[in-house]
């Protein structure tokens, strides 16, 4: 069973996820792609992930900027499952600016 991450394990995660912030009952990151295609298949990547975990972000895209905000909403706040997949959007994004 998924439960809610308290205070002090969220802020843990976060010295790890250095890319990310916590907003409220959320973790957000904001990526900037070199170009919108690479935005484009990057978000793709993510979804392709986030639909084999049944565990989705809210995106937002802008250009080349992409803001991923990661939440189990059903448990109304930050759990593990919102770590893991943070960090595979993290690898998603490395390898997108490294191929880019």
């Amino acid at each position: 069973m998924t439960t809610l991450l308290d205070d002090e394990r969220v802020a843990a995660a976060l010295d790890q996820l250095t890319s990310w912030h916590r907003d409220g009952d959320t973790i957000v990151r904001t990526a900037k792609l070199p170009t919108f295609p690479a935005a484009i298949e990057a978000v793709r990547a993510v979804a392709e992930i986030a639909e084999a975990r049944n565990h989705h972000p809210d995106i937002d895209i802008r250009w080349r900027a992409v803001t991923f905000r990661c939440s189990t909403h059903s448990k109304g706040g930050i759990t593990t499952l919102d770590i893991q997949l943070a960090s595979e959007i993290d690898r998603v994004l490395a390898e997108a600016n490294a191929t880019s």
